[in-house]
């Protein structure tokens, strides 16, 4: 269902008797509190209940000693306008991926828009409608920050200068417009970075009609924020120039769900290795030709932890604290004054983990609970997820 995004406030909230709180952030993914206080939307306590004010609650939820953990953040997809995608003619996508537990979702381009106009008046009109039109609505209530230009030649700096004024804060994918050389992406992307524009570069073989192979020296010369689904969207580099970018750059390290598995496990291993584990950010690139993935973040978090090794609390920083703070966003990590955007999961009934950290390290997806995004519930036990184990109860 989609939602306005301006709507009631969500009072004060108390969630209580949580089992396990993962926090986003990296340098500390699990907290010792079982209690987390809610006002209008916004985080005011984490701690230990006999040390929260708990009284007079709108709403009080009993997450019986289940797992509390920031909304996931898609850092890479393709949205249009509201809820239906034109790639795959498919409505209702983003309210089936809150269902995965995602509360946020980055656009990488509006670029699936059919007649996409790609001169530099229309181009521009389309970020700028985008933006709006996902500012002012929020399919499922997730909170889609849109209207990303796929730049094309002839652009100049009062271009950038124009867009950041309008309150467009993204570039779309460098590569799938018509500049692809490294040396006029570099101008642009300094251009966009003057102004307070985030870019990221598109990495590996072509993706879409007008596209092309993005190589290492390109994205290295560009210099973009984000190196864009590093892991290749569909066609990967080499697997010792995705590890060399890795090591050569500082740039965000994106990983996604519709891309090259092998290469992202290889991508992420490299990042542990090179003591990087901050720059590593996940996506799904979706829609996209391999359809729309309501569950591609947990499938991401379940993959990386299971088959390259890395503990599961990790990678769920992967998935939500890395990503709010490399895109400066007010989500994502469990701290006072974030956003309160929760994805309330327990072990999939039946899997072979004893807890839900241990399933996800051995390859099951969790089973979702809840969804809550700014302070309110958006669903209870997900359509999508195996069913959890356990469900969080809302007492009033």
């Amino acid at each position: 269902m989609a939602t306005a995004a301006v709507e009631e406030k969500s009072g004060k909230v108390v969630l209580r008797n949580i089992g396990l709180l993962l926090s986003g952030d990296i340098d500390q993914p699990i907290l010792d509190a079982d209690t987390i206080v809610i006002h209008d939307g916004v985080i005011t306590a984490v701690g230990r209940e006999k040390d929260c004010d708990i009284s007079e609650a709108k709403t009080t939820i009993d997450v019986r000693q289940t797992c509390v953990a920031p909304g996931l953040i898609d850092s890479h997809v393709h949205p249009v306008f509201g809820d239906w995608t034109p790639r795959q003619n498919q409505i209702g996508w983003i309210d089936s991926t809150m269902h995965g537990g995602v509360t946020t979702m980055i656009s990488a381009g509006e670029v699936h828009l059919p007649g996409r106009p790609k001169d530099i008046v229309g181009l521009k009109a389309l970020a700028i409608t985008a933006q709006r039109a996902f500012d002012n609505f929020r399919p499922g209530g997730v909170k889609v920050i849109a209207g990303a230009p796929i730049i094309e030649k002839g652009m100049t700096e009062h271009d950038f200068q124009e867009l950041a004024a309008a309150g467009v804060t993204l570039l779309g994918e460098v590569g799938l417009g018509s500049v692809k050389a490294g040396y006029e992406a570099k101008e642009m992307v300094a251009w966009a970075r003057k102004y307070g524009i985030q870019s990221t570069i598109h990495t590996g073989g072509p993706s879409i009609p007008g596209s092309g192979l993005i190589d290492k020296d390109v994205v290295l010369e560009a210099d973009a924020d984000v190196i864009g689904h590093i892991n290749g969207g569909h066609t990967a580099l080499p697997e010792a120039h995705v590890c060399e970018l890795c090591e050569k750059s500082s740039r965000a390290i994106e990983i996604v769900h519709n891309g090259n598995e092998r290469v992202a496990i290889a991508a992420a291993k490299a990042a542990l290795e090179l003591k990087c584990p901050h720059r590593v950010i996940l996506g799904t690139d979706g829609p996209a030709g391999s359809g729309v993935q309501p569950l591609g973040m947990l499938r991401m978090v379940a993959l990386l932890s299971s088959l390259a090794n890395i503990p599961a609390e990790l990678v769920f920083c992967f998935a939500t604290g890395n990503t709010a703070r490399i895109r400066n966003l007010n989500c994502g990590l469990i701290e006072v004054g974030r956003a309160a955007d929760f994805v309330f999961m327990d072990r999939a009934q039946h899997t072979a983990g004893k807890t839900l950290l241990e399933s996800v390290q051995l390859g099951d997806i969790p089973g979702i609970g809840m969804v809550m995004i700014d302070g309110l519930v958006r669903c209870t036990r997900s359509r999508n997820t195996p069913p959890a184990t356990e469900v969080p109860v809302v007492v009033h």
